[in-house]
């Protein structure tokens, strides 16, 4: 009874040491990747601001071929929105929608998770000229972890972890825009 009742401590003491760190770990993450793309400006910002061609250089969309997706209104414009359902774990379901447009310049969404855990986080991606044939293109994903999830950003490095795959669509965003 007493190792019992010393074990029972011990978990709580460290449920609770766990619950106070994460009142002290940050909670907002940010992760941005840009890549210079041979194409002008406008042209790049044109094939961008559909969201059904993310499906032809996302890492993400890549991961199931077989995954259901939908998609409602009207594609290029505010208020657009993608669906995915799949039964990979690596991709799960969820939605994004654009949320706001500047032309030749800015797309900023809303992204939306379902399974297999629920959160929204936010994702931009703007052009800036380079030149008149090259362009700069930055992808950004950024959110918040509400507490006591939040305690996970002590260990997980969201900067390499999305920060890859940003850099790896954007990659393939290049090689796509430049055949």
């Amino acid at each position: 009874m007493k190792i019992l009742k010393s074990l029972l401590i011990g978990l709580i003491s460290i449920v609770a040491i766990l619950l106070i760190a994460a009142l002290f770990v940050k909670k907002d993450f940010a992760v941005e990747r840009e890549i210079t793309i041979n194409k002008p400006k406008q042209e790049v910002f044109d094939y961008l601001k559909y969201l059904k061609n993310q499906n032809n250089f996302s890492v993400w969309a890549k991961k199931d071929p077989a995954m259901k997706k939908t998609f409602i209104g009207t594609d290029g414009t505010v208020g657009f929105i993608s669906a995915w359902d799949s039964e990979s774990k690596d991709v799960g379901k969820g939605e994004q929608e654009i949320k706001a447009i500047k032309d030749g310049e800015r797309l900023d969404y809303e992204i939306r998770f379902k399974v297999p855990f629920e959160a929204t986080n936010f994702s931009f991606l703007t052009t800036e000229s380079v030149s008149d044939s090259q362009t700069k293109v930055k992808w950004g994903f950024y959110g918040k972890s509400q507490y006591p999830f939040n305690l996970m950003m002590a260990v997980m490095d969201m900067d390499k972890t999305v920060g890859g795959d940003l850099q790896n669509g954007l990659a393939n965003l290049k090689a796509l825009l430049e055949q």
